[in-house]
Order: structure tokens, then sequence, then C-alpha cells
């Protein structure tokens, strides 16, 4: 029999539901009133009353958008309650929603948006004598009850007051103070997933609400351990802002870089979901491209982890993670820092400008602009400017070189007056003096604007696309700018490989921070490539150029970084540590945030995935599970494919019988997941779908994809394909790959091998 407080709370949401089912044929009724008053006054042309359309307009927004959320939070108007008397006032109940929704007659709110201030106490209060922080300072108060609901079919089906956590932990006789328990989120994580991410904002913890509510006025660093919502949070983060700071930061002034198009396919959700749509999203190859208008195939970083993978030439794997690694370094940043000063003092070789043989602007006030007075700008920057300066002058620059010509001319006809008696000849000489003079004048107050165009015209622009080319083949310069500390080997093949992808025209995705790079020191970013805020996700597997762009991109240095190092699986040009990050891009002026407990896997998949973070080499803690209890990874080994795909089709049974739906088979590349897809295709009883580099997931029901496209995703069930000792060697690739591998399930995993075990999972 349901208590009288689940009652109360069911039908409070009726009431609320009918409510809104009434209030929003009455807000479309005002938003064509506001329409027809608008179109009146639209009408007037000059005469209307600019101020009186504007109101309107705004008015309008106002209430399409309220439309918009009310009509969304129609199924499940709010998630929360809490009961908090201020200081001096009596106790009042909240609920909280993902949008505000009140009266708009009376003013009376009925759902608080859980970015307000007072939803703060939801996320990190305290029950008891508590404050939070609102925009007029602290507000001190009581915290009696912290509610949330649990829906089914759009109606309450169970309600969780804080407070039981702590009848669960002394009922089990837990003493960890580590193991979180709430039982609330115990069964939400139970839930299958789906194709996409989806927002939390019932289920945000402490340690996730205090990044997300962070200001934004320096870079936040993340360091959270696989499952930890990191990705999310960050997104949440972003919805926050865009609320927070709603009077200065536009939805469409922030992007989110995400590692590749199934990532970013697997979140677009999201920010949807929590009103920030125009939220632009984007992968680090795709804005390179676009900003250095590259024609040509790339090969994103997926594809070479792949070739590096697939790769039986130690020689040549060599060449390629070596070359990757220092084109990613800060080091690189450094050379391409003396290339660019050498290239500055290749372009100080600066002439006068001169119209038909009469100096128009001297060279050495050109060469001061330069070199002195603009030398904070870009290159490029600076000559525009220079130019813009001249231009400005002109006409008084004209009038100065005439005003010399006459000077110059004026002595000439001084010195034949002296040296000549007057006769018919000096009379000639004399006019055809004046009109010799009179020609030039005429000539120069002619030419001179077209000259100033070609003297800029020829001391061109830097193009960074060529200067990048340059770079390598230019051994003078390169030796320098360098000093002389890349081997000789590998220098050779760097500039080969250049030569070679510039003839095939193919971009190598390690090359575009660089180009990039040389483009925002050259020409200064550009406008609309600088954002009000950036999140960058899976951020270890940027290079530290990378970073550096990213940080001009930044207006304020506003970033989200989130990322783990324990799935830092490109180990040949990642981040290995963030406090480098935090010095040497940051000057030590960056937040540093760990997130260590794990809410997607099982304590017993958490357990067994730790196994392999603790071989890798670094001093990461172990994630720590919610005390989510299922069942252990199970290993088998198969004898052939006929083997795996029968017990395979047998797990997948299984799976769906227990309710959940997605379920992946992970290989360690792509050329293993074509081989078991094509086979399993014609031989299992299920169908399964290839992930391919640049692919969007429609559906996870069964999908084969290859490990390293893995990262940020999550399934009901993983099937980890062959994890022996060729696979997954004893290296600090293959410890961290598998690792990545192993964090993905929810539920249920299964590691098959054949041949002989990995050691790692052993």
């Amino acid at each position: 029999m349901e208590n009288n407080e689940l009652i109360f709370e069911k039908e409070k949401l009726h009431e609320t539901k009918k409510w809104l089912l009434e209030e929003i044929p009455k807000l479309e009724d005002k938003n064509e009133n506001i329409k027809n008053r608008i179109a009146s006054l639209t009408k007037g042309g000059v005469m209307a009353n600019h101020n009186d359309l504007q109101a309107n307009n705004i008015r309008q927004d106002a209430v399409l958008k309220n439309i918009q959320n009310y009509t969304e939070a129609i199924d499940k108007p709010y998630f929360a309650r809490i009961d908090f008397r201020e200081y001096m006032k009596e106790k009042e109940s909240f609920y909280i929603g993902k949008f505000s929704i009140g009266d708009w007659e009376t003013g009376d709110q009925k759902v608080i948006d859980w970015r307000e201030p007072l939803a703060d106490l939801y996320y990190s209060g305290t029950q008891g004598w508590t404050e939070y922080r609102a925009p007029i300072g602290i507000i001190e108060g009581e915290l009696s009850l912290k509610r949330k609901f649990r829906y089914k079919e759009n109606d309450i089906e169970d309600i969780f007051d804080e407070g039981i956590n702590d009848i669960i932990i002394r009922n089990s006789g837990i003493e960890d103070e580590n193991a979180l328990i709430d039982e609330f989120l115990k069964i939400t994580l139970e839930e299958s997933t789906g194709s996409k991410l989806k927002d939390v904002v019932a289920t945000i913890q402490k340690e996730q609400n205090d990044i997300i509510r962070a200001p934004k006025t320096q870079p936040i660093i993340v360091q959270g351990s696989a499952g930890s919502g990191k990705t999310t949070v960050a997104l949440h983060r972003l919805a926050y802002l865009i609320y927070r700071y709603n009077k200065t930061l536009n939805p469409e002034d922030i992007l989110v870089i995400a590692p590749n198009k199934v990532f970013l396919d697997y979140i677009s959700d999201v920010l949807p979901s929590l009103g920030a749509m125009e939220v632009k999203q984007k992968t680090f190859e795709e804005i390179a491209v676009e900003a250095l208008k590259l024609k040509g195939k790339v090969i994103n970083k997926d594809k070479k982890l792949a070739q590096v993978l697939e790769m039986n030439d130690e020689e040549e794997k060599k060449l390629i993670t070596s070359s990757s690694k220092v084109k990613n370094s800060l080091a690189f940043k450094t050379m391409l820092d003396r290339y660019i000063k050498l290239i500055q003092i290749e372009q100080a070789k600066i002439d006068s400008i001169i119209v038909k043989d009469e100096e128009l602007v001297d060279g050495k006030e050109i060469r001061r602009l330069f070199l002195k007075d603009l030398m904070h700008l870009p290159v490029n920057k600076r000559k525009d400017e220079i130019k813009r300066y001249i231009t400005l002058r002109l006409k008084d620059r004209i009038e100065n070189a005439i005003e010399k010509l006459e000077m110059k001319y004026d002595g000439e006809i001084f010195k034949i007056k002296r040296e000549m008696v007057d006769n018919e000849e000096r009379r000639k000489i004399i006019i055809k003096t004046y009109d010799e003079r009179d020609k030039k004048k005429e000539l120069l107050k002619k030419n001179s604007k077209k000259a100033v165009e070609e003297y800029f015209k020829a001391w061109k622009s830097l193009d960074s696309k060529t200067i990048y080319s340059r770079f390598f083949e230019d051994e003078a310069m390169f030796s320098i700018a360098t000093d002389d500390r890349i081997p000789e080997e590998l220098y050779k093949y760097m500039k080969e490989k250049l030569k070679n992808d510039i003839e095939s025209k193919v971009v190598d995705s390690d090359d575009l921070a660089p180009m990039l790079y040389l483009k925002f020191k050259l020409e200064e970013v550009p406008e609309n490539y600088k954002f009000s805020h950036l999140v960058v996700d899976e951020a270890q597997d940027y290079g530290f150029i990378q970073m550096e762009i990213l940080k001009y991109m930044a207006k304020g240095e506003s970033l989200t970084i989130v990322g783990d190092i324990g799935q830092g699986i490109y180990y040949y040009k990642g981040i290995d540590t963030w406090s480098k990050v935090i010095e040497l891009v940051f000057n030590n002026n960056a937040v540093y945030t760990p997130l260590t407990q794990s809410y997607r896997s099982t304590v017993e998949i958490i357990n067994f995935a730790n196994k392999v973070l603790a071989k890798q080499e670094n001093s990461l803690k172990p994630a720590m599970p919610v005390l989510r209890h299922g069942m252990e990874p199970e290993i088998h080994e198969f004898k052939n494919n006929s083997e795996f795909t029968t017990e395979l089709d047998k797990i997948v049974d299984n799976i769906k019988n227990n309710g959940k739906q997605s379920t992946a088979v992970i290989c360690r590349t792509q050329k293993e997941c074509k081989t078991i897809y094509n086979y399993m295709k014609k031989n299992s009883k299920h169908t399964w779908n290839l992930i391919k580099d640049n692919d969007s997931i429609i559906s996870m029901e069964n999908i084969i994809i290859p490990s390293y496209m893995t990262k940020g995703l999550e399934f009901d069930a993983s099937i980890v394909y062959n994890c022996n000792n060729i696979n997954y060697g004893d290296n600090n690739l293959d410890k961290k790959l598998l690792y990545v591998v192993l964090t993905r399930a929810l539920h249920y995993e299964y590691i098959f091998f054949n041949g002989i075990c990995s050691e790692l999972v052993k």
C-alpha cells in the first residue's frame, strides 16, 4: 500500500501537469497577441516606436521559450524537492526541474531550474543548518528535506529521501567511509544504456556539482577516472554557465571539442535536452581543416593509431611515432617560434616605396613600424596595420613627396639660371624642367595609391601551409630553428613524408596543429575562432601544441578540460601528466580537480579493470566504484570464430532476457573488426553493425567497434575479442588500450582469448 507521502507527491504531480496543460494554450494565445502587435508596429515603418518593437520581440522570445520548456516538462516537470526554511522566514517546499516553471501572471514559481543558486542545496547541501550562495550574498537557513523522484511511465513510482543512505550503511556493516551508497543512484545506474548520452540532472553528485558550478574565470582541468561522468559533467557545466552568465555568454560562443564523429553523435542529445542546442560541437581536425582552408583527405588520429597497431615493421613504426611525438611536443613549439623569428628577420629586409624614381615612404620608417612599434602583433597583422597606416596618411605623404620634388627642381632651375646666360636655349631648358617636374607631380598623385598596393602585394602575406612546408625544405633554416636536436634520419623521414603527402593531396593530422599554430602566430586568431568558453574532452590525447592553440581560441583562457591519463592510448604524442599542462601551457593558472568515483560499472567490473590500471606507469589512484554489485567478468577461451560466434549468440540472448539492449564486441583493430564482422554476418543469428571511422552510431544494440573508438562510450555488455598475449602485450600502449576496453561495460563483461590469455588480465 502506498504511503501518505508518495500519495501526496503523486497528487502534486498531477496538479502540476494539469496546470501546465492549461497554461500552454494561454501562452500560445499570448504569443499570437504579441505577434500581431509586432506586425502592427512593423507596418508603422519609421514612425513606429523602436523601443516598443524591441520590447515586444524580447517578450515574444520569452513566451516561445516558455512554451517550449513547458511542453517538454509535461511528462516529468521536476525530479526533486527540497524543504528549506530561510532564516527568520517560514519553511517552503521547492521542486527542482530541468527548467524553471512559473505562473506568468502572478510570478508564482512552481518549479525552480536546477541551475539556480537555491537548487545547489539539493546537490551539495547537508540536512540541518546550512547555506547557499546567491547573487545578493550568503543565504542561511535550515534544510529539512532532500527528496528524489523515480518515474515510471511519466508518473512517480517511488520517492527517496536523504537519510536512507545512513540506514543502508548501518545495516550493511560497511566500514569504508568512501563507499558511495545512494539507493536512488543505484537504481538509476541499473537501467539499460541507450545509443546517446543522457542528461543526469537528477543524479549529479556533490563532487560533480562543484565542477559544474565553478566560475569560468580560469581553466579547469578534470582528471576523471573511467565512468566518473567527466563528459556529462563538462556538458552540464556548459548549460550551467549559459544560465549563470546569461547576459554575457551566448551558447553560440561556446565550442565543444570531441575526439571523433562517433563521440559527437553519442553526446548530440545532451545539450539540446538542457536548452543549449546552439553550442558548437566539432573535432580538432574539423576546426584545423576549416581554419586552414585545406583540401584533400585527412588521416585523422584514429586512422593513424590503427596504422600503428596493425604495423609489423618496427623501424617504420618507430619513425611514425617519433615524428608524431616531436610534432606534438612543447619542444617543437619552441622550434616553430624560432622559425617565426627567422621569418621575421627575413621579412624585415624592407625597401622604400618608390613612385617613378621618387621616394613616397622611407623604408627605414616601415622597418621601424615592423620591428618596433607593431612588434606585439602577428607578422601578417603588422603588414596590414602598416598598410592601413600609410594609406590613411597617403594624401600627406603625396604632398610631402611633391614638396620634396619641387625643392629638388627649384634647385635645378636655380642652378640653370646661375650657370647659363639668359637666352632662348636657357628658357627652353627651364620650361622643359618645369614640364618634367609637373609631369612627375601628376604621376605621383596618380600612381601613389597603386604603388602602395603593389608594394604590399609584393611584400605578400605569409601563408601558413607554404611556410610550414618550407620549414622542412630549407635545411639551413631547419637546422637553426631546431638547434639540430632532431636526428638526421628522423628529419629526412619527416621531410619526405610531408612532401609525399602534399603531392598525394593527403593531410596528416599531426601536421594540423603545427600549421594552425603558425597561422595563429603569423596571422592572428580569426574572430570566428575565438570562443567565450571551450570544453575539451578526452584531452589526454592532445599534444602540447594543440593545447596552446585551444588556449588562444578561448577568450580569457576560459576552458573546461576533461580527460584521463589512464586512458591515454595515443602514448606517442599525448599528455602523460597534467602538471606539465598546468605549468607550461597555463603558467600555473589553472584549477586541477580529480574525479575518482566511477558511476558506470559494477564493483566487479571496476576491480577487474583496476588490475590493468595498476600495471600502468602512472600515479593515478584506482577508480572507486559505486557500491553496485553484479556478475564477475568472465574469461573464455575459444578455438575458432565459429566457437566464438556460438558463445556470443548465447550471451546476447541472456543479456536481452535480462532486459538489457546494448552489446559491443570490442576488437583491438579495425582490421580485426572487419574480419569478425564478415564472419558473424553469415553465421550469427543476430544482426551486427560495424563501426568505422567517421561513422554516426544509429543504434548500440549490437555493434562491432575497434578499441580506440570506444573511449567515452558505454554499453550494457562488453565482449572483448581475442584478449591474448599478442593483441594485449606487456607494453604501455596495450595497458592503456585494454584499460579503456575493460571500462566500457555497465553490467556485463566477457573476455575471450585464442591461444595464450594476456598476462594483463591475470
